[in-house]
């Protein structure tokens, strides 16, 4: 909201310089914003991937997470008007790495009920193929598929 008057000051005062400036930096503020959303859900999705895998097993409450996780991460990603999408597929990478430690570090208080360690978790589980899993099920999303 700050930003917005000092915005409107500028066009009153005829800084039109100061105002696209500023313009700019509210542009990557609100990009800066999608992404940590689009992270935080990554960090949803890859904990439920990372348990399925170690653990061998999945449930319908993980499955339904990654599908919320999905859901989450692909409308955040939608551009409204001009129907592209703001992180592509190296961006959604780069993500996916920040994600991955915060990830495995939830999920080893859930998996096997706390007993390993990130570091023992790590181990158990192939974390390129985790990485690449995840971003296929993000870029194949498709809202309408029921399963």
């Amino acid at each position: 909201m700050e930003e917005l008057l000092e915005l409107r000051g500028y066009i009153l005062n005829k800084q039109y310089n100061d105002a696209l400036l500023l313009v700019d930096d509210m542009t990557e503020m609100a990009k800066e914003d999608k992404y940590h959303r689009i992270t935080s859900y990554m960090i949803v999705l890859l904990v439920h991937i990372i348990k399925q895998k170690a653990e061998n097993r999945s449930t319908r409450s993980w499955e339904n997470s990654i599908s919320f996780a999905l859901f989450e991460i692909n409308e955040t990603n939608e551009r409204d008007k001009s129907g592209g999408v703001y992180a592509k597929e190296d961006k959604l990478n780069e993500l996916l790495e920040k994600a991955f430690i915060m990830a495995l570090k939830r999920a080893s208080i859930e998996a096997f009920e706390g007993v390993y360690s990130a570091r023992e978790l790590l181990k158990m589980i192939n974390e390129d193929k985790i990485k690449e899993e995840a971003l296929q099920l993000i870029t194949k999303y498709n809202p309408k598929d029921i399963d």
